[in-house]
């Protein structure tokens, strides 16, 4: 691909490496629908970006939190969203994933109902991952796919109806595309995604749907703040279903509530997207990182203990789960739980027991919650997820008839961070910064799904590792074990520790320094970036990483 290939299309310039059959992806058409959306939607995700800094500084200014007053209509009023296609009726247990080749063979063939394709915080955005990701969904939807690994077993796709769902997962508002330029703007990664992968395949959802019903053009939307947001993306639906003569309400989505800010404002983000709303998922790392950036300054009963410790089953986030239950099940929606990150061990029994049985107690605890189905990031979690849904659902789709909690949930419940157990111990902090400076590592070299301790970790894992760091330095914790004040030197002393292990362990080609230089940097820092993917991207590999 030339590096002007997009020059075709006026106004539009691809500045990306070569990335084998991008020309399938990147067409004319294709690359002027992108920018059509760019045109007409630009402007306002950047002033919607604007106003999430005014709005971060109103919190840090109040230390609080409320549902809007401006929307209380909205929340007392009884309206539901549009019924759900057949494809979204059962979600009981969801695989997610980035969009590499093999992932995406094995994701389709997991036995789990959907696969979130996950361009967001699974995926490093190379160019080579995202026009890859891109071509590896339409050759499995052409049943085109299939892979094998080093050791020569081949791996290909089961028959249509054993497939899960694709719903794919594009990156947030915030995240630019730096390989892409309209009228000499980056366009939002958001755009690139949602676009590229609904103009090549909704039609070809959409044909497919009389001989498979698990087809259709389905999203997760990803770090969501206000119903202002959503209501961009109704619009951006709406103009895309009109300019391809594709039905209005054909696209259907699932929002992430993964920002505290959202879960003040889940019936009107449902609201906005009541013609295209599939549900409500719960997503538990990017919410604590919401936690600590938008209270950051807001003193000491917002500090959370070590992340390994902070439970669902913690006051304020049992208090966001059951209120997501009781929304999505008045409105007509699912309910979706949240991730189980665990990897089990083939060659570990001892290891793999462990990591069943916390699965297995987190996934009971939200089927006999109200959820309608929860997250796996793993084939071999699925039989165990499956298992704890039938028990509560049996042959029912989901259980929209469970209302959920009868009480209210109240601001303060929400806010009740201090009622977290737990405390901030040595280990807690030793492993924000092994964990941290491992994930940043991979990510440099555009890989974003990272088998870290046992647990597959991705972007948000990362984001409440730093966060938790910079918010201990700042409001002066003292470890619970050795009473030791958090400092940005111990912090330092400890990353040169982990390097030293690091370069002894690891081969060729890594980016240790790099990886460390940034983790440092977005975790010690006087300014707290509101991303650490924002600075990253420009770190990230030049040679734009791996192929998938």
């Amino acid at each position: 691909m030339a590096a002007d290939q997009g020059a075709t299309v006026p106004g539009a310039v691809v500045s990306g490496p070569p990335v084998e059959r991008a020309d399938e992806v990147l067409t004319p058409r294709a690359l002027a629908f992108v920018a059509g959306l760019h045109r007409a939607f630009d402007g306002r995700r950047r002033e919607l970006l604007a106003a999430r800094a005014a709005r971060r500084a109103e919190i840090a200014r109040t230390g609080t939190l409320d549902f809007r007053p401006e929307t209380a209509a909205v929340r007392a009023a009884e309206w539901r969203v549009a019924p759900a296609p057949p494809a979204l009726t059962d979600r009981r247990v969801e695989i997610t994933g980035p969009t590499d080749r093999r992932t995406t063979v094995n994701a389709l063939n997991s036995g789990a109902r959907v696969w979130l394709a996950d361009f967001e915080d699974a995926t490093a955005p190379t160019w080579a991952n995202v026009v890859s990701g891109q071509l590896n969904l339409i050759d499995a939807f052409e049943r085109r796919i299939d892979f094998t690994d080093a050791r020569g077993k081949a791996y290909a796709l089961k028959p249509a109806g054993e497939l899960a769902t694709v719903v794919v997962r594009p990156r947030g508002w915030h995240l630019d595309e730096r390989h892409l330029t309209v009228d000499g703007e980056p366009v939002a990664g958001a755009f690139v995604d949602f676009g590229l992968y609904f103009f090549h395949n909704a039609a070809r959802l959409l044909a497919r749907g009389a001989q498979d019903p698990n087809s259709g053009p389905y999203f997760y939307l990803p770090k969501t703040e206000s119903h202002l947001e959503a209501r961009l993306w109704n619009e951006v639906f709406t103009h895309a279903q009109t300019a391809l003569g594709v039905p209005h309400g054909t696209i259907r989505a699932t929002v992430l509530i993964e920002t505290v800010t959202a879960a003040f404002e889940m019936d009107e983000i449902l609201y906005e997207l009541r013609e295209h709303a599939a549900g409500l998922n719960a997503g538990r790392w990017d919410y604590l990182f919401s936690i600590v950036k938008n209270f950051r300054d807001a003193g000491a009963h917002f500090v959370l203990p070590d992340r390994n410790g902070v439970t669902m089953t913690a006051p304020f986030m049992a208090a966001y789960t059951r209120l997501l239950v009781r929304t999505c099940h008045r409105r007509g929606a699912h309910a979706i739980g949240g991730m189980a990150a665990f990897i089990p061990s083939r060659t570990d029994p001892e290891v793999n027991a462990a990591a069943l049985a916390k699965v297995r107690a987190d996934k009971e605890r939200e089927a006999d919650g109200g959820f309608d189905g929860s997250w796996v990031a793993h084939p071999d979690l699925v039989p165990v997820a499956r298992e704890c849904f039938d028990a509560v659902l049996g042959e029912r789709p989901h259980q929209q008839e469970n209302p959920g909690a009868a009480d209210d949930v109240t601001a303060e419940q929400l806010l009740n961070v201090a009622g977290a157990e737990g405390s901030c111990t040595s280990a807690g902090l030793r492993n924000a910064v092994r964990v941290g400076v491992r994930y940043i590592e991979a990510w440099l070299r555009g890989i974003g799904a990272v088998a870290i301790f046992h647990l597959m970790e991705d972007a948000a894992t990362a984001e409440i590792s730093r966060s938790q760091i910079w918010q201990w330095i700042h409001n002066e914790v003292v470890l619970a074990d050795t009473g030791e004040q958090v400092t940005a030197e111990q912090v330092r002393r400890l990353l040169a520790e982990e390097l030293a292990v690091l370069r002894e362990e690891a081969g060729a080609g890594r980016r240790w320094d790099d990886a460390a230089a940034l983790f440092e940097q977005v975790a010690l820092g006087e300014e707290f970036p509101e991303f650490l993917t924002l600075p990253a991207l420009a770190l990230l590999d030049p040679g734009d990483g791996r192929k998938s």
